[in-house]
């Protein structure tokens, strides 16, 4: 079960710190008898395997609940409490929560707003903390079985209504197994946490750092804005987050040579890192190994590892300009369509269908199955997931190449929007791109490009993208931004760029 994880931590490392937070250092034993308190308090509420809304704070409690969620069998739902409240109403019913789980910070208005009864958990106190590990008999952890739902996640979905995507502790332990060995965190290390736990990227944050004795250290809303002082303040050894902040942080000229000692290893996931946001950071942070992680929600948050050399003039190049995402997991199959390029992934990380199963038309190739413990058929365990990557092997190593729904066609041309940003970011000097058809009221398209750093001139632009790609396919619309829309994961948000574009060069 994934709660095992940090149970063998308990018992191995009692006084170690398991987790820094809202200004707080709490140890193993300590993280587990507060969790061992909150789940005796979720299990006053008289539900079996509860389905149990989390509202995501960045508080001890918080942690300590997600644990103990787990621990009495339950399914948690993180829940980002920044999202309006209409759409955690909706996310509410699609899961059929049981109860929602708040701190003391939560917003009473919006959980007045949410249709689910709500558990308070408030700090507990020295004496609860104290009892918690000596009443280990009190509250025996949850054994199940490995097709158990350990959490489930609500992404956006192409229909306008979050989709979720059930993840089992089966799914997910093998996950955990492979990165506590690759990573070499132990106690006395210290992994930061800059996901929000709606993010699946959090699980390996928290449970890849709490199967190794280490300590989670979680930023605070200003931390987030710094992330070399919050690495140096704290000392971190191991650091994970999305690409973006790296172009971030060169924006606000943060990222000085060497001014991240303290680091051994910074793994990046979520969207494509280019090989000049990992110059930029490999620089920065000078002892660190880096490595290029890639996967989507439905496989488990991360399926391939890709780890550049030490050596710079040995780092690969690419089509495209962006690392490699490397081998897929060993314990993996997948396989390239040789007609879209579109990656095709099965085994133990792939999730056995959305929650709702009307979503999983066209995501599967292979038979609907029966699923355990349900009377709903789904994806047999030999069907391939269809990721929607376009993936190419290039000198016999991954490369993502974009979205196969990225696609747009002009004058009767077929155009990647990716391949036009790739270029912009290798070719014309920007720092990142998002390139859009904007549609125009006669029905024409045009190319827009939402652009940062040293944005050139239209002019000057097509004279720089001229040598490398048709005139097709060079934007004719340009709009320099001090920094791109991102969205509650902190990553780029493409439609957020749409919309801007559009507003701004539709004519």
């Amino acid at each position: 079960m994934l709660h095992d994880w940090f149970i063998r931590s308990v018992e191995k490392y009692p006084d170690e710190p398991a987790l820094i937070a809202d200004g707080r250092q709490v140890s193993y034993a300590e993280l587990d008898g507060i969790s061992r308190t909150i789940g005796h308090r979720l299990l006053a509420e008289g539900v079996d395997r509860p389905r149990i809304g989390l509202l995501s704070t960045r508080t001890v409690e918080t942690y300590a609940a997600y644990l103990a969620g787990l621990r009495i069998g339950g399914v948690v739902v993180p829940l980002d409490p920044a999202h309006p409240a209409d759409r955690l109403a909706v996310v509410a019913r699609s899961a059929g929560l049981d109860f929602i789980v708040a701190d003391d910070t939560a917003d009473a208005a919006l959980l007045d707003a949410l249709p689910a009864r709500v558990v308070r958990i408030g700090s507990p106190s020295t004496s609860d903390i104290a009892a918690g590990p000596a009443s280990r008999d009190s509250l025996p952890d949850w054994t199940g079985d490995p097709d158990d739902l350990a959490y489930l996640l609500f992404t956006s979905g192409s229909t306008g209504q979050p989709k979720g995507v059930p993840i089992t502790h089966g799914n997910v332990d093998p996950f955990i197994d492979l990165n506590v060995a690759r990573y070499g965190m132990e106690p006395g290390c210290r992994h930061s946490q800059m996901f929000s736990l709606t993010f699946d990227l959090s699980v390996f944050d928290m449970f890849v750092t709490w199967g190794s004795g280490a300590a989670l250290v979680v930023p605070s809303a200003d931390d987030l804005y710094d992330p070399v002082e919050f690495v140096n303040k704290h000392r971190l050894t191991h650091w994970f987050c999305v690409p973006s902040l790296v172009s971030m942080a060169t924006r606000a000229r943060l990222l000085s040579p060497g001014c991240m000692p303290s680091l051994r290893w910074s793994l990046f996931c979520g969207e494509q890192l280019t090989l000049n946001q990992a110059q930029a950071w490999a620089e920065a942070a000078p002892n660190s190994t880096l490595e290029n992680l890639y996967g989507p929600t439905e496989l488990t948050v991360a399926m391939t590892s890709y780890r550049l050399p030490e050596e710079r003039g040995a780092w690969p190049a690419t089509s495209n300009g962006t690392v490699p995402i490397g081998a897929v997991y060993p314990h993996l199959d997948f396989q390239i369509d040789p007609e879209s390029g579109e990656l095709q992934v099965r085994g133990s990380q792939r999730f056995h269908g959305y929650h709702d199963a009307e979503d999983n038309e066209g995501r599967f190739i292979g038979p609907a199955l029966p699923q355990p413990g349900s009377d709903r058929s789904g994806p047999g365990p030999e069907a391939w997931y269809r990721t929607g990557d376009r993936i190419a092997l290039e000198n016999g190593i991954l490369v993502h190449l974009g979205r196969l729904d990225h696609q747009v066609k002009i004058r009767g041309y077929r155009i990647e929007l990716p391949e036009i940003e790739s270029a912009m970011r290798m070719w014309a000097g920007v720092d990142d791109a998002i390139v859009h058809a904007v549609a125009h009221l006669d029905g024409q398209l045009e190319l827009a490009a939402a652009c940062t750093g040293d944005v050139p001139s239209g002019r000057e632009l097509r004279k720089l993208l001229r040598p490398h790609l048709p005139d097709y396919m060079i934007p004719t619309r340009i709009a320099a931004l001090d920094g791109l829309p991102v969205n509650d994961r902190g990553k780029t948000d493409r439609t957020a760029c749409a919309g801007l574009l559009q507003e701004r060069f539709a004519r």
